[in-house]
């Protein structure tokens, strides 16, 4: 897909754990830089940084990136994004790619995947990746996101949880992943159509959602499918911590 979609990057300053994060330096570069370049590379034809704090809409300004100032009251990246469509305009059927603003690793080849999956199924309006996991720490870590999916590659249900649950297998062992079911860590990179988030922010908040901390079970709660295509790269490490900060450096040191 080339040029044909949009990348919306949300970026807020207030971090409990990292504070000032879209700005923090990161091999000589502020980190929405970055991740703003990995966006670029995508093929993407528009790429906007919303925020809703002047200092990174300033950053952006110096470095000739786009910027458009949302709300401070929005609850999520999902609602900062939604803004961004009604605020340029962009009609209904806009593939637009969120792409968060503390992945300066994601590669843009899964940028354009997921925007490529979307436009492939024009009966959805969602669509996001996944990548298998192969060992149980990364497994049983409930701030990793689990996805179970259909024959289809549709979305059955995210969690923190060890999805799907071996009951047999886990009886046992759990240091060691069974073979017969394939687990698969969910990367958080949505493709959505205009009109679908648009829609989709309107919604009240589901139970589920609510008791995972899952913003992707609201969508399944309602009944819209989520496809969820297979990641065609290794997604680099994201940065939520000082220590995730370091993880980045080393990361980028040895590509």
């Amino acid at each position: 897909m080339d040029r044909d979609f949009k990348v919306v990057i949300p970026a807020r300053y207030g971090s409990t754990r990292l504070p000032g994060k879209p700005l923090l330096d990161i091999a000589g570069k502020p980190m929405i830089q970055r991740v703003v370049e990995r966006a670029r590379a995508s093929g993407a034809g528009e790429v906007v940084v919303a925020t809703d704090d002047r200092r990174i809409r300033e950053a952006c300004e110096k470095l000739g990136i786009a910027t458009e100032m949302t709300a401070s009251s929005h609850r999520s990246g999902s609602d900062r994004v939604a803004e961004v469509i009604e605020r340029r305009g962009w009609n209904d059927d806009t593939i637009v790619v969120n792409l968060q603003g503390d992945e300066p690793c994601m590669p843009p080849a899964l940028i354009n995947q997921v925007a490529s999956s979307l436009a492939a199924r024009n009966e959805i309006g969602l669509a996001t990746l996944a990548h298998p996991i192969d060992d149980s720490a990364t497994l049983f870590d409930p701030h990793v996101v689990k996805v179970v999916i259909d024959t289809a590659g549709f979305a059955l249900y995210f969690s923190r949880a060890p999805i799907p649950w071996h009951r047999d297998e886990f009886l046992g062992d759990k240091a060691r992943l069974p073979k017969s079911v394939a687990f698969l860590r969910h990367i958080g990179l949505y493709a959505y159509r205009a009109a679908f988030l648009k829609r989709f922010v309107t919604l009240e908040p589901a139970p589920l959602e609510i008791a995972e901390s899952l913003e992707q079970l609201r969508a399944l709660w309602h009944g819209a499918p989520i496809h969820v295509g297979l990641a065609a790269e290794t997604p680099g490490p994201g940065v939520d911590t000082p220590d995730d900060l370091a993880r980045v450096v080393r990361y980028l040191e040895a590509i």
